[in-house]
């Protein structure tokens, strides 16, 4: 078999240029309409431009003139912009029905990894992110702007290869640093082989060899902002904003002091039911001697999953055996979580919320430089499954190593703002390599559920629809002889595993067949596991403005419950039961298949903080080694 191999997937969005130029009227026609509807959402300010308001002598007053003055202008031009629009609508709609599923970008100017033989051990990175790259007026609700500009500052750091930037201070969105450009990099950019060395060094570990020093910072000696120059970031006019404006090097000083039920800090933030008094001072040192008083997957019934797509066959039903309950080995001890570097031998990349069209651009052209195939434009937007969807699926996946077959699947059941997105499954079949003439392959998911926090029962089926996609998919491209090296499923899930609001989908029939190396059963993480969701109205303060503020602030239980989300109850509303400190919502995942047919190990899970003030998840990566196989 030729390495790599042609490629079989779609090259482009049409099919034939004539649709491609009936899509292209249409989008022109509903450009004016979309930028000036655009502009009217970016009128709302984030946090960021408040500070800078607030810090110049009538800045607050010269912005809320503007926006006043601004506002009737754009309801005007978007009034003008309509009947366009409308013709617009009407040619753009069929020409989405045509559009392709996905487009596979395959990039010359990357350097394609050697094909691996399986009989040597090699190791795998793969990293999911969500990115919040809605348009500039959508981000703002995340308190998020500059769409185009943080796509093009996270391409830099997802692909390294550009001048490397100063490492240091960064203040990203909230101010330009003077005299130093207008790069985002938090810390200095270097190129790395994939995979191992013949040697069997990691690669990833020699990286994060720094990190024990940075996490062992406490709290107290960390660099904070001054308290009254951090209160005064804040308008008069926005108590919320003034809220979260709390010094943060008092511990004791919360952003939400009526929901601190109990102040005392907890060594272990598991999630319990209720907080129960600890015996002794040994039990608050050892997080394994509280009691768990979750059910766990064992003693709690599991619910029945409806179907909202009785076509497709029926719903996967649950495993009578749940598996082992640690099927793959853990680093022991386990390496720090917290790291500032995004791994420099990612060969996967998960990427979700990849909304807007310009900064979509953007981002694959800068990760073709290192990524030879893109799989983006997935999802795209029209009439599917009988509602009209504005928007593709978010989803972008890039790898190194070549796809031989890939596949989107459509929820068909999102609700509420969900269901102006086509919001999905990509799966994909990738080729590593060969062994004595047979295939070796790698499975890799991607996906993004149901957002609001009310929603568990949406989320549930559409966990239970991509177990059964995937199922299918390897059914559908395995071939005999195959050697499946992997099978992992990443992105964004959107509830998380210490919250009680979030226990149906904590005890999902997903979890019995795929395993999350961060979490030790149904509602109980690891000690070791930390959040991944920020509180977005806190990413431009000072503790966790950069990469490494946020590492050092983040390392330490305070700087989780200031700036991570904490747990929830079933309505989304802060769960005032939750044992404090926490260790925040885990929503963004990386899931390996409980079955390896090779001999695998995990030898690192990491959280990145290298994207501080460019989106409010922490990208998460997982590292395993594989083989050797016996062939």
């Amino acid at each position: 078999m030729p390495w790599p191999p042609p490629s079989t997937l779609p090259d482009a969005p049409f099919p034939n240029r004539a649709l491609a130029a009936v899509a292209a009227a249409a989008e022109g026609l509903l450009a004016p309409g979309y930028w000036t509807l655009d502009r009217l959402l970016a009128l709302r300010p984030t946090t960021a431009q408040r500070a800078r308001w607030s810090r110049r002598r009538a800045g607050l007053c010269l912005a809320v003139g503007a926006r006043v003055l601004a506002a009737p202008a754009l309801v005007l031009a978007l009034l003008l912009a309509l009947p366009p629009a409308l013709l617009g609508l009407l040619l753009w709609l069929p020409a989405q029905a045509k559009r392709r599923p996905f487009v596979h970008q395959r990039a010359a100017a990357a350097a394609a990894p050697e094909p691996w033989d399986p009989r040597s051990r090699r190791g795998f990175t793969f990293l999911s992110a969500n990115l919040c790259l809605l348009t500039g007026g959508l981000a703002r609700f995340s308190n998020l702007g500059n769409t185009r500009r943080r796509a093009e500052a996270v391409g830099r750091l997802l692909a390294p290869g550009a001048p490397a930037e100063r490492s240091g201070r960064r203040d990203g969105l909230l101010e330009q640093w003077r005299g130093e450009g207008r790069g985002y990099g938090g810390t200095e950019d270097r190129d790395g082989d994939s995979g191992m060395g013949m040697d069997g060094v990691d690669p990833w570990m020699v990286a994060g060899a720094a990190a024990p020093a940075a996490n062992a910072t406490m709290w107290a000696g960390m660099p904070t902002a001054d308290p009254t120059a951090m209160a005064d970031r804040m308008p008069m006019d926005n108590p919320m904003s003034m809220a979260y404006s709390t010094p943060v090097a008092d511990p004791m000083s919360m952003a939400n002091p009526t929901l601190m039920v109990d102040p005392m800090p907890m060594a272990n933030p598991t999630p319990m039911a209720k907080p129960a008094p600890m015996a002794d001072s040994m039990s608050m040192a050892n997080p394994t001697l509280t009691a768990n008083l979750w059910p766990t997957a064992a003693s709690a019934p599991t619910p029945e999953l409806p179907m909202t797509d009785p076509t497709s066959g029926p719903a996967p039903s649950p495993m009578t055996d749940p598996g082992p309950e640690r099927p793959i080995p853990l680093p022991d001890p386990m390496p720090p979580v917290l790291t500032t570097r995004i791994p420099p031998d990612v060969d996967f990349l998960c990427l979700q919320e990849v909304f807007d069209a310009a900064a979509a651009a953007a981002l694959r052209r800068r990760l073709g430089r290192r990524f030879p195939h893109v799989l983006w434009g997935v999802g795209p937007g029209g009439l599917r499954c009988g509602r009209l969807r504005v928007m593709g699926s978010g989803l972008l996946l890039a790898s190194r190593f070549p796809p031989l077959a890939a596949r989107f699947h459509a929820f068909p059941n999102g609700a509420r703002e969900d269901a102006l997105a086509n919001k999905g499954l990509l799966v994909a079949q990738v080729l590593l390599g060969t062994g004595r003439g047979r295939r070796v392959v790698g499975y890799l998911g991607c996906t993004h559920l149901q957002a609001p926090a009310a929603d568990a029962t949406i989320r549930d089926v559409q966990l239970s629809l991509v177990l059964r996609w995937l199922r299918e998919f390897r059914r559908e491209q395995e071939q005999r002889g195959d050697l499946v090296a992997f099978d992992v499923l990443c992105g964004d899930v959107n509830f998380d595993n210490c919250s009680r609001g979030d226990a149906q989908n904590q005890q999902h029939p997903l979890f019995k067949e795929f395993w999350d190396p961060a979490r030790r059963e149904a509602g109980q993480d690891q000690p070791w596991a930390i959040g991944t969701l920020l509180d977005c109205l806190k990413i431009y303060e000072e503790p966790v403005s950069t990469p490494e503020k946020m590492e050092r602030t983040l390392s330490h239980p305070w700087g989780r419950q200031q700036f991570l989300a904490g747990p929830i109850l079933s309505c989304g509303a802060l769960d005032p039961m939750a044992p404090r400190p926490w260790q925040g919502r885990r929503v963004d995942v990386a899931l390996l298949r409980r079955d390896p047919e090779l001999s695998t190990e995990v030898t690192r899970y990491s959280v990145i903080t290298q994207l501080a003030t460019l989106t409010d998840h922490l990208p998460v990566a997982l590292r395993l080694r594989l083989g050797p196989a016996d062939l």
